[in-house]
This record gives C-alpha cells, sequence and structure tokens, in this order.
C-alpha cells in the first residue's frame, strides 16, 4: 500500500481543540504502542491548517480506527472544519529515517 497526506483546515475558534484531540490520538499510541503504524501530524504556519501522514502499511488504517482517540478525533471533523479534509495519495520516490 503507498502513504497518504490528509490536509485540511480549522475554524479558528475550533484549532485548539483539534490540536487537543490530535495530542490525545498519539498519547494513547503513546501507551499502547501499536505496531505497523507510522504516522505524524503537522501545524502549519497559518495555525488554522493540518496535515497528517500516514505511512502505510497493511494495518495503517485498522490500527488508527481501533484507537478510541482516534475515533473522537474523526467525530464530528466536519463541524471543526472550514476546508475539509483532502486525501492525497503518495508515492515515495526516497526518503532517510523514514519507513519505507
Amino acid at each position: 500500500m503507498g502513504s497518504s497526506m490528509i490536509r485540511y483546515k480549522v475554524r479558528p475558534d475550533r484549532a485548539a481543540e483539534n490540536e487537543s484531540l490530535v495530542k490525545a490520538v498519539y498519547e494513547q499510541l503513546g501507551r499502547e504502542r501499536p505496531d505497523g503504524l507510522h504516522y505524524a501530524t503537522f501545524k502549519l504556519p497559518d495555525g488554522v491548517s493540518f496535515m497528517h501522514v500516514v505511512f502505510e502499511t497493511d494495518q495503517a488504517g485498522r490500527i488508527l480506527n481501533e484507537v478510541a482517540a482516534f475515533k473522537a478525533f474523526v467525530t464530528d471533523i466536519e463541524s471543526r472544519c472550514d476546508e475539509p479534509p483532502i486525501v492525497t495519495e503518495l508515492t515515495l520516490v526516497g526518503s532517510y529515517g523514514f519507513p519505507s
């Protein structure tokens, strides 16, 4: 499977809430340490745009969908967004230190 980038823009008054929800996902992942998942989230300089990158394995989607904090994050995400999530499939050309 390939990797994916998901980008979206939240409403300014919901940016802190979104960031808290994202951090909760990583806190749970840090506790549970699931194998086979390589995932990162970035807040862009405007403070309201976010980018998630999933370095796919066969299990990444399944793993995330089993994480309670991720379920809470995606619940009602549309109401937090000025621009909805857009998924872009990525093809790795080269990397250093990233999973391949």
